[in-house]
């Protein structure tokens, strides 16, 4: 009988075993089956996800880096001709230049390397990824405060916190419990591409942290009368800090300042 694969704790293994979760994860993943044409999945493992995946989309080209998991998977999925098993690493291949989604249990020390792929790519419709609850509520607001990637991304990709998984649904049991965090690609961005570039820089500025605060951030850029204005369409207070405010707000600053600057 062939031993168990053994844990690789450098490559962040922590496979999900519980099979309603591995379910609900891939309803997520894939809402409408048949609609997906081509799913990218990361670390495919030992395949529990893959297989939960497979019948719901057209194309599953599931990565795993491990070459220790890659003769059960192939063999797992022979006679699943919509799988195609890829050995190596996800962040190394080139994005699809057609429309595609990315799923994966995420290995958690590399979980910003991947949402930082998937934000490049430009033609991904979405990402459903499970990772450290802590990392999918930062992103998704849940805390009531916002990260600069979520805010400097929100005009074209919508973040949201959609499940928690207990720590005690995989195997080896990870120190935390996880988060499904899913980021979709907007069908029609909120800015055009001018506007988008100013709005990277007014966030950016905004949590460059001069001043000691949003207000006194924007105040190096802008003079004091069009902050206040902005402020107030915003229905922001002058002491707010930049991480108490959402994206919404962010957009009515945005959208006063280039008012102002174009008059």
């Amino acid at each position: 009988m062939a031993r168990p694969t053994r844990v690789s704790r450098a490559l962040s293994q922590n496979f999900l075993t519980d099979r309603a979760t591995v379910d609900h994860l891939a309803r997520l993943a894939v809402p409408q089956p048949g609609k997906t044409s081509l799913l990218l999945e990361v670390g495919a493992g030992k395949g529990a996800l893959t297989a939960a995946l497979a019948p719901r989309c057209q194309e599953l080209r599931a990565y795993e880096i491990d070459p220790r998991l890659l003769p059960g998977l192939r063999a797992r999925f022979a006679r699943t001709p919509q799988v195609r098993v890829v050995h190596g690493d996800f962040l190394a291949a080139s994005p699809p230049r057609t429309p595609f989604s990315v799923a994966g249990n995420v290995p958690f020390s590399r979980t910003a390397d991947i949402v930082d792929w998937c934000l490049r790519a430009p033609h991904l419709t979405d990402a459903t990824l499970l990772t450290q609850l802590e990392y999918a509520r930062k992103r998704a607001g849940d805390y009531g405060s916002w990260t600069l990637l979520t805010v400097r991304s929100w005009p074209r990709h919508e973040w949201r916190l959609v499940g928690r998984v207990d720590r005690s649904r995989f195997s080896p049991r990870p120190r935390v419990d996880a988060g499904i965090v899913r980021i979709e690609r907007r069908r029609s961005p909120l800015l055009d591409r001018a506007g988008y570039a100013s709005w990277c820089r007014l966030v950016e500025l905004g949590f460059s942290g001069v001043g000691g605060s949003l207000h006194a951030s924007l105040r190096g850029a802008y003079p004091r009368r069009q902050v206040d204005a902005a402020f107030r369409a915003a229905g922001l207070d002058r002491q707010a800090l930049v991480g108490e405010v959402a994206p919404a707000q962010w957009l009515r600053l945005h959208a006063r300042l280039e008012q102002d600057a174009a008059s």
